[in-house]
């Protein structure tokens, strides 16, 4: 079974987005589990993970992928920052061991202008302090980015550079098409997608890729412009996602949507159309 779906709220509680999701057709889903726009959140309670639990396996849908909130920066060189970053990727490894969610995505964060070394260095130092202080089976998911000035895994290369340093059973990678496309791999044809996807191969391994976020581009190729768009509509087109979405080794992950939400589609049109372009 082809597993689609897209982030849901928890707007209310955990649970709540478990109806959200099937609401909206999803197989997968994804979500934050506290509030992603700050450094404070509550812990959670005995009655929040077991109705988390409890609802999620009666649904039957999974798994469920969490995201690192906004703000962490374990690239960052500002001490408060830093100490901030490691603190939340700690609480949010036991997060979700406890809700049993085994995957939990980050972005690489952002040097801020001292250099792709140190920045390097300073993320897999944090990583590894998580690590120290957290046990589990949570798979840390290292997101590609779209390659911006000072920001870390815009390339495979970068990528693999950081997962050499890390335990192979705790890290993995979530690939982001839209970030994929601006950072300049191509995505728009069969053949780009071979070449791509070898690309991706020979530099870290499709075996290590675990999580697809399936999300379109507004900025053309090689642009370093996060702009997700709707899928098939922007400049991947549907000629590429149909492409994209044929290898088995892309079939048998979570195909996780971040798409808009607007008078031209919303979730559930998006997770139709991954289904229909992947003629599932």
């Amino acid at each position: 079974m082809l597993r689609v779906g897209c982030h849901v709220s928890i707007a209310g509680s955990l649970a709540a987005a478990v109806g959200r999701a099937g609401e909206r057709g999803c197989t997968t889903f994804q979500i934050f589990s506290r509030n992603p726009r700050g450094w404070r959140f509550k812990p959670l309670t005995d009655e929040d993970i077991s109705a988390f639990r409890e609802t999620l396996e009666a649904s039957g849908i999974g798994p469920v992928v969490d995201h690192m909130p906004y703000l962490p920066n374990l690239a960052s060189p500002k001490e408060e920052v830093y100490a901030k970053s490691v603190t939340t990727l700690t609480a949010e490894l036991g997060r979700c061991e406890v809700l049993g969610i085994p995957y939990l995505v980050m972005h690489l964060g952002s040097h801020l202008g001292t250099g792709i070394e140190g920045g390097r260095q300073r993320l897999i130092a944090g990583i590894l302090r998580a690590y120290e202080e957290t046990e589990g089976k949570t798979l840390l998911l290292l997101e590609n980015t779209a390659g911006t000035k000072n920001s870390l895994g815009g390339t495979f290369e970068e990528i693999q550079a950081i997962l050499d340093a890390l335990p192979e059973e705790r890290a993995a990678v979530c690939f982001d098409t839209c970030h994929a496309f601006a950072a300049g791999y191509d995505l728009r044809t069969t053949d780009a997608v071979g070449e791509s996807l070898d690309a991706f191969d020979d530099v870290i391994g499709l075996d290590r890729l675990r999580v697809v976020h399936c999300n379109d581009s507004k900025g053309p190729l090689g642009s370093h412009l996060d702009r997700h768009e709707h899928i098939g509509l922007g400049a991947i087109g549907e000629e590429g996602f149909r492409a994209f979405f044929s290898p088995t080794a892309i079939r048998r992950l979570p195909l996780i949507c971040e798409t808009p939400v607007d008078d031209r589609r919303d979730d559930a049109g998006n997770i139709r159309v991954v289904r229909e372009l992947a003629g599932a």
